[in-house]
């Protein structure tokens, strides 16, 4: 009985690790993942491991076939288009709902996220830990809307989106104008202002669904 809980926080541990590297781009478009790799990799047991595979194909960062193990998913223009759908609607009714209910506490936690990605924007910093602040940033901005299950989708979305973002190239040019958004949503949602603040995340989200096609072979 004591092994129950180590097992759960062993496939938690993998889980987590195996979800950044799969946004991050680790393993290619359409690879088989190999299981005896994954345990040596991950340092992980088949018990766990299986665990956390189950559910990254549950979640959609995986493909489970019949008795055939687990694959990356591939990546087409359709899927993009369709995820990048759906977070200019979610994420719009979201930050509707946000600059409605958000109180001041709401406000002070915006600010200190729009600032840590500013600074981490100024200066070098490593990726993923730009990534990280990028996330939270996002996070906090819909924070307030009232409904856990409208933020767990947009959290699955932004994965996804994540997983064809960075396997695209660089922008030259692009991160600039993403980062001068990112500040004006602030400015905007503390004004109340949804209107405005739905139109700018509605560009912002396009600018980054164009950058993101550049993972589509011939999109």
């Amino acid at each position: 009985m004591r092994d129950k809980p180590e097992s759960a926080t062993a496939a938690s541990t993998v889980f987590e690790s195996l979800r950044r590297d799969l946004i991050n781009g680790r393993f290619a478009a359409g690879e088989k993942l190999a299981i005896n790799t994954l345990k040596a990799h991950y340092r992980v047991g088949l018990s766990p491991l299986r665990e956390a595979l189950n559910r990254l194909a549950a979640y959609g960062l995986l493909q489970q076939e019949n008795q055939r193990g687990f694959r990356v998913p591939g990546v087409s223009r359709a899927e993009l288009d369709d995820i990048a759908g759906m977070r200019r609607e979610l994420e719009g009714m979201a930050l509707t709902r946000a600059m409605q209910h958000g109180d001041a506490q709401w406000e002070s936690e915006l600010l200190a996220a729009a600032h840590r990605l500013k600074r981490a924007d100024e200066q070098p910093t490593p990726l993923e830990e730009w990534e990280l602040l990028h996330t939270r940033f996002h996070r906090t901005l819909v924070a307030p809307c009232g409904s856990p299950w409208l933020l767990r989708f947009i959290e699955q979305l932004h994965d996804q989106f994540d997983r064809y973002r960075r396997m695209a190239p660089a922008v030259p040019g692009v991160r600039a104008e993403l980062d001068a958004q990112h500040q004006e949503l602030v400015s905007l949602a503390l004004a109340r202002d949804i209107e405005g603040a739905r139109a700018l995340l509605q560009s912002h989200i396009r600018i980054s669904h164009d950058v993101a096609l550049g993972a589509v072979p011939d999109a």
